[in-house]
């Protein structure tokens, strides 16, 4: 059945721009027999702001670049050491609402994180998964058409210098946190596999496709 259909896009480490181009373009292009996707990767540093971004949450981004994205949310980074996975899904054929997906891909993070040891929650006032008070895993989703693109990204182990930069999804002093301060010998490739894992079992998808690169 084709609604059964996902390909993994293991994508390495990629520019951001070109990605988002990517991304908006598979969407509009997509039709109903349209597999849905997953794509996996590492960003360059970037900060971007969404759609209901202020200019005062971006207190002094320096030397890294800024840019405007069609997502919700306010404003994050992307960097090296941060697994961001983007959700390429027709949730009109999967019968899911936005909210839905929201809570699998909360789900997904902390029920991988609890694997580790590390007991992490997600917030209804504010979408991202905590650690001890801190955010360790954003998320920010776009639907056009009944498809997502966007997603999530979990802090493995970056340099978080980028996030005091900015107030991290528009909170004013809020803390972020990266899963190698408790399991320092999870890399990215691990923490990939686990993720990816978490959230194919629960999207239901029984036709799997891993595919690295473009195309």
């Amino acid at each position: 059945m084709v609604e059964s259909a996902l390909i993994e896009r293991h994508l390495g480490r990629q520019p951001y721009t070109p990605t988002w181009e990517r991304m908006r373009a598979f969407t509009e292009q997509r039709t109903a027999d349209t597999a849905d996707e997953l794509w996996i990767l590492e960003h360059d540093s970037v900060f971007t702001q969404g759609l209901a971004g202020k200019a005062e949450h971006l207190l002094n981004p320096g030397d890294i670049p800024v840019v405007q994205v069609d997502r919700g949310g306010q404003v994050t980074w992307h960097g090296p050491g941060q697994l961001v996975i983007y959700l390429l899904l027709d949730i009109k054929r999967l019968h899911y609402g936005v909210r839905d997906l929201v809570n699998l891909i909360e789900q997904s993070l902390v029920a991988y994180l609890a694997e580790l040891g590390v007991e992490a929650y997600a917030r209804p006032d504010a979408p991202g998964v905590y650690v001890e008070g801190a955010k360790i895993a954003a998320l920010g989703l776009k639907v056009r058409r009944g498809c997502s693109f966007h997603g999530l990204s979990l802090n493995v182990a970056p340099d978080l210098e980028p996030f005091e930069r900015i107030n991290p999804c528009g909170y004013a002093g809020l803390k972020t946190a990266r899963l190698a301060d408790w399991r320092p010998d999870i890399d990215l490739v691990a923490a990939t596999e686990g993720v990816v894992q978490q959230l194919v079992s629960r999207l239901g998808h029984t036709q799997i496709q891993r595919q690295q690169g473009w195309s």
